[in-house]
């Protein structure tokens, strides 16, 4: 972790040595299933003949990469978790903290390594394509488990040489001493409300949101048969074991190597030269990146990211606030989710079995208004602040060369959107080639790319991957138990008689969402409320397909609040503004967000209806 001693001497270099090993073995994977994918696209289109094998290998790799990936970011202390009060305690306090939160992950490990190898060696079927015995597959849960363990015995700063091995100890115990105290509850105990409970309070703790899930449905768990308990590492490894989750990897690191290898300029370039001269034009050309950004990477975070880098310094040179600038490209950063191929948009289609080429083309019009709504807050505030009066148009030479440099990279959506509505390749091929695309834009057309920035984007995007997956990894036990438990069935039963009204109820699971975004990153949130929410929506005859689009509009805008404002912090800290600054100036753009979340809420035509004329 970042909490691991920088003494000098040897202490901790044996660490980063394996650390870093395990993160080049992770890219190596992540390349691998990457690199077999276009291989099947290749010999389906160019060969005429289709392999039986590639989506196994793909998967294998895939799986592997996570979980090794997740020894890495518990190392260095990258997992997704909630900030809210920690920084603030008193040095000693935090020190504290530091050995809860190790102690809890020992715990958290230990779980996965006990029950992992009970798992693996109760499985006896073969991988059908590639005759590997499932077990090896499973096996990546307890190896990445037990080398986690290794790192945690790690020192702790300030504690002295043998902290971690006493967190080690103490991790273990706990582990047992949890499984005799559900012995002790009640036969009737409802393992829905200690899971919740549990995990609630360990989320709001600072643990890492992955090892809160673990350890919540362990705890959920214990009533239950010794059994029961493979259920974890059994619904983890089956979780990632799927093909369309491969499209999360792959449209990442199309993103990365798109910042890398120079795309993402020429896209604000082109932006700039369309709407500059509009009043706020620098604003405008903000919104506009952000529209064709979403169409290449999908991924808010990056987009704000790259945005933010490249918009804020231009924007506060002709006068625009540094915090109006951050707050925009945090808010049209969420575009990255509503407009195709955003990877909330991937993760609910997994979630809730629904098309993703369906959910592709019913979001493009909420994006639109989403990025219409964001232009005219930016006007209005530009007009009310005097932000860019004095822009020049550019003339017609001057666009029509930044229209032809960025072709390339608008080719980019043109080819996803397309090849995955008219089946050329599924959306998860469509990542994988959208990552060749963007390696050959950034290499040859734009020759952005090096050697140092193409290692550094692949290690980041294996890095991001690896965060948004273990989540959903860790919460596939507890949607399991909440299933398990008939718990969708109990609130829609609790709903329908609340209110028999489908908009009634749309407005109130809104009401609620807006709630769980304020606390939960977006990820976990989907995870965890899909297969709860879907099963009450479609009773009330909602389609699931306009409610995917609801949720993740719904969530991408709790992105933007605290205490959590994922996307906020990430313009906040790339742009160098004050983050409390920030979350003040983007209140215009939450409430334009939400207009067009309750029309799209109200008027299930605006979704559907494309779906109906060119939906798959």
């Amino acid at each position: 972790m970042d909490d691991v001693t920088p003494m000098p001497g040897v202490t901790a270099l044996p660490y980063r040595l394996v650390v870093k090993a395990l993160e080049t073995i992770a890219v190596f994977l992540m390349l691998c299933a990457t690199g077999v994918v276009v291989l099947q696209v290749f010999c389906r289109y160019v060969l005429n003949a289709s392999l039986p094998w590639p989506e196994e290998v793909a998967q294998f790799c895939f799986v592997w990469a996570v979980f090794l990936g997740m020894a890495v970011l518990t190392f260095r202390d990258r997992h997704i978790a909630i900030s809210l009060f920690v920084q603030r305690l008193p040095a000693r306090t935090q020190t504290a903290h530091h050995v809860f939160l190790r102690v809890m992950t020992v715990i958290c490990c230990v779980i996965l390594l006990v029950h992992g190898v009970d798992f693996m060696n109760r499985t006896m079927q073969v991988m059908p394509a590639i005759r590997v015995p499932l077990r090896y597959l499973f096996m990546a849960v307890p190896a990445g488990s037990a080398i986690t363990l290794l790192l945690l015995t790690s020192p702790i700063r300030g504690l002295g040489g043998q902290s971690g091995v006493a967190t080690l100890a103490a991790g273990i115990a706990g582990y047992f001493l949890l499984r005799q105290a559900g012995g002790l509850l009640p036969g009737d105990a409802s393992s829905t409300a200690i899971l919740m409970i549990v995990s609630m309070l360990l989320i709001f703790a600072e643990l890492p949101i992955v090892f809160a899930l673990i350890l919540g449905s362990f705890a959920g768990l214990t009533p239950l048969p010794d059994l029961m308990m493979v259920t974890i590492t059994q619904t983890m490894s089956g979780a990632l074991n799927s093909f369309t989750l491969l499209a999360i990897p792959f449209f990442i690191l199309a993103a990365a190597v798109m910042n890398a290898g120079g795309i993402t300029g020429r896209i604000v370039d082109l932006a700039y030269h369309l709407v500059g001269h509009f009043r706020g034009g620098l604003a405008q050309a903000n919104i506009v990146t952000s529209v064709m950004l979403a169409g290449v990477s999908g991924s808010s975070t990056a987009d704000a990211s790259a945005t933010a880098k490249l918009m804020v310094p231009e924007m506060e040179k002709y006068g625009y606030s540094r915090s109006f600038s951050c707050a925009l490209t945090a808010a049209s950063s969420t575009l990255a989710n509503m407009i195709p191929p955003g990877l909330g948009l991937i993760i609910y289609a997994a979630l809730a079995s629904v098309s993703v080429g369906a959910l592709f083309v019913g979001t493009i019009v909420p994006g639109i208004l989403t990025a219409l709504a964001l232009s005219v807050v930016v006007w209005i505030i530009s007009v009310r602040k005097g932000y860019g009066a004095n822009a020049r148009r550019a003339d017609r030479s001057a666009r029509l060369r930044s229209f032809l440099l960025a072709t390339p990279a608008l080719c980019l959506p043109v080819m996803i959107v397309g090849g995955v509505r008219f089946g050329v390749f599924t959306a998860t091929e469509a990542g994988a080639m959208a990552f060749v695309f963007s390696l050959l834009c950034g290499a040859f057309v734009y020759r952005g790319l090096t050697a140092t920035n193409l290692s550094e984007a692949f290690r980041d995007a294996v890095e991001d991957t690896v965060a948004v997956a273990v989540i959903i990894a860790a919460a596939s036990p507890f949607a399991w138990i909440l299933t398990f438990e008939q718990t969708p069935q109990k609130i829609a039963e609790w709903l329908a008689a609340l209110t028999g009204n489908r908009i009634y109820l749309l407005l109130l699971i809104n009401l609620f969402l807006v709630f769980v975004g304020l606390f939960i990153e977006m990820i976990a949130a989907m995870v965890i409320l899909v297969p709860i929410l879907v099963p009450v929506v479609i009773a009330a005859g909602v389609d699931p397909l306009q409610f995917g689009i609801i949720i993740v509009m719904n969530l991408v805008i709790g992105a933007l609040t605290p205490p959590l404002g994922v996307l906020v912090f990430t313009a906040a800290r790339v742009g160098g503004a004050p983050s409390t600054a920030v979350f003040r100036a983007i209140l215009p753009f939450i409430l334009a967000q939400v207009a067009i979340l309750l029309l799209v809420t109200m008027i299930p035509q605006i979704t559907l209806l494309p779906i109906r004329m060119f939906g798959p």
